[in-house]
C-alpha cells in the first residue's frame, strides 16, 4: 500500500537549514531558523537550566511515567508564570493546565479539546501567521479562516480591518492570537487593542486561543503576558498554548503547556479530565526531563533569579541587534526605510524585500531567509552585521 504515497517537498525552513549547512562560504549567515543564538552564533544551554539539570541528575530516583497531565510542580509553576499568582482566575482555581511535548503539542491538544467542545468550530488565524499553525490546527479537524493582521506596505497592523473581519466570528468559534512577539512579523497588539478584542469576545462569545511562545523576549515577563492576563480575567473561557523552548533555551527537550481558563473550578476539573484523555490517546504521557528542569528553575528562588538575568540578556541582545541593523542600513544610505524593525518585538521581522531579492541574497551572498523575507534577528551579531547590511544595500 505504500506505493500509493507521493514524495512531499522539504519543509521550507528545514530545506534552508540543509542548504545553509552545505554552503562552503565562510561568510554565510542563517536568518531562517527560529532559535535564539548568542553573539558567537551558538544556541547555549542556560546556566540556570544546567544547574537545575545537575540537581536532577543527583537527586532523581525514578524513571517512572508521569501522568498524562504532567508534573503538578511544573503545571502550577507555569500557571504562575503566565497568569501571576494573584490573578483572579488562578486564585479561584479556574485554570486547567496540562504539560505537553512543546508548544506544538499544546497547540494540537488545544485544537482537539476545542473540537470536542464544538465539532463545528472554526479557528480564525492572523494573516500572516506562523506556518505550522495551519497543519497543527487543521489536521485536528478544525475549520480554518483568516483575518487581516499585517500590512507589508506600511509595516504596521491592519487593526481596523482585523476588527471588521472578526465582527463576523460566531459564538463558539476560536480566534488565534499571538500573545507577544508575533511570528513572523514582530508587530504586536497594544494594550488598547487587547482591550478592544476582549470586549468583542465578551459581546460575541468567541473563545480566544492565545499562542504565547516567547514570553520574556518582547518587553518582559509581565508585560508580554498582558493580553493573556487581561482576557483570563475578563472572559469565562480562554485557551492558552505556551512554550518553554525559547525563554528557557530548552528546544530539543520539547516542553510546553496547554492552559484552559474556565468559568468555575468544577469546569476546570472537567476540562483537565478531557485534555488528559486527549493526551492519553495521542502520546500517552509527556516527557519528564525538560519540564523537571523548568520546574526547578521556576520554583527555586536562586535559580529563578539567575534565569531572569539570563532571559533579560537574551531580550536585550535581540533588541540591540534590531537597533544596530537599522542604524547600519541608515548610515549606508539604504534606499528603503527599515526603521520599523526597531519598533517591533521578539525574534522575527519581515525585512520587506521582494522574493527575487531574497533569492539574490541567498545565491550571491549566502544569506539565508525564507521567501517572505522573514528574518530571525538572533542570527545577527557584531561580526556579521556589516557583511549583512552591505549585501542588503547591494541587492536594493
Amino acid at each position: 500500500m505504500f506505493e500509493k504515497l507521493e514524495r512531499l517537498p522539504a519543509d521550507p525552513i528545514l530545506g534552508l537549514m540543509a542548504a545553509y549547512r552545505d554552503d562552503p562560504n565562510p561568510h554565510k549567515i542563517d536568518l531562517g531558523v527560529g532559535v535564539y543564538k548568542d553573539e558567537q552564533g551558538n544556541t547555549p544551554v542556560l546556566t540556570s537550566v544546567k544547574r537545575a539539570e545537575e540537581i536532577i541528575l543527583a537527586d532523581e530516583n525514578t524513571k517512572a511515567y508521569l501522568p498524562p497531565t504532567g508534573s503538578p510542580d511544573f503545571t502550577q509553576a507555569i500557571q504562575k508564570l503566565l497568569f501571576g499568582e494573584n490573578h483572579p482566575a488562578f486564585t479561584a482555581k479556574r485554570i486547567a493546565t496540562i504539560q505537553s511535548p512543546g508548544g506544538c503539542g499544546a497547540l494540537r491538544l488545544g485544537a482537539d479539546f476545542a473540537l470536542r467542545c464544538n465539532p463545528e468550530a472554526t479557528v480564525w488565524v492572523s494573516d500572516p501567521t506562523w506556518a505550522n499553525h495551519i497543519p497543527l490546527l487543521g489536521n485536528a479537524g478544525l475549520k480554518l479562516a483568516k483575518y487581516p493582521y499585517y500590512d507589508s506596505a506600511t509595516h504596521a497592523l491592519k487593526f481596523d480591518e482585523m476588527v471588521s473581519t472578526l465582527r463576523q466570528v460566531k459564538r463558539g468559534d476560536l480566534v488565534l492570537l499571538h500573545g507577544c512577539c508575533h511570528n513572523p512579523c514582530g508587530a504586536d497588539l497594544t494594550k488598547a487593542q487587547w482591550q478592544t478584542l476582549s470586549e468583542m469576545a465578551e459581546q460575541q462569545g468567541f473563545v480566544p486561543y492565545i499562542d504565547i511562545a516567547y514570553q520574556g523576549f518582547g518587553k518582559g515577563l509581565v508585560e508580554d503576558a498582558y493580553g493573556v492576563r487581561l482576557m483570563a480575567e475578563r472572559l469565562p473561557e480562554v485557551i492558552v498554548a505556551s512554550s518553554c523552548s525559547k525563554n528557557f533555551g530548552i528546544y530539543r527537550e520539547r516542553v510546553g503547556a496547554l492552559s484552559i481558563v474556565t468559568d468555575s473550578p468544577e469546569s476546570a476539573i472537567t476540562s483537565t479530565t478531557q485534555a488528559a484523555s486527549i493526551a492519553r490517546g495521542m502520546y500517552s504521557m509527556p516527557p519528564s526531563h525538560g519540564a523537571a528542569a523548568v520546574s526547578l528553575v521556576l520554583n527555586m528562588p536562586e535559580l529563578h533569579q539567575q534565569w531572569q538575568v539570563e532571559l533579560t540578556d537574551m531580550r536585550d541582545r535581540i533588541n540591540a541587534m534590531r537597533e544596530l541593523l537599522v542604524e547600519k542600513l541608515t548610515m549606508k544610505n539604504a534606499s528603503q526605510d527599515f526603521s520599523f524593525i526597531q519598533n517591533q518585538l521578539g525574534m522575527f521581522s519581515f525585512l520587506g524585500i521582494t522574493t527575487e531579492q531574497v533569492h539574490q541574497l541567498r545565491e550571491q551572498y549566502s544569506i539565508y531567509m525564507v521567501d517572505s523575507s522573514r528574518i530571525s534577528i538572533a542570527g545577527m551579531n557584531h561580526t556579521n552585521i556589516d557583511y549583512l547590511t552591505d549585501s542588503i544595500i547591494k541587492i536594493l
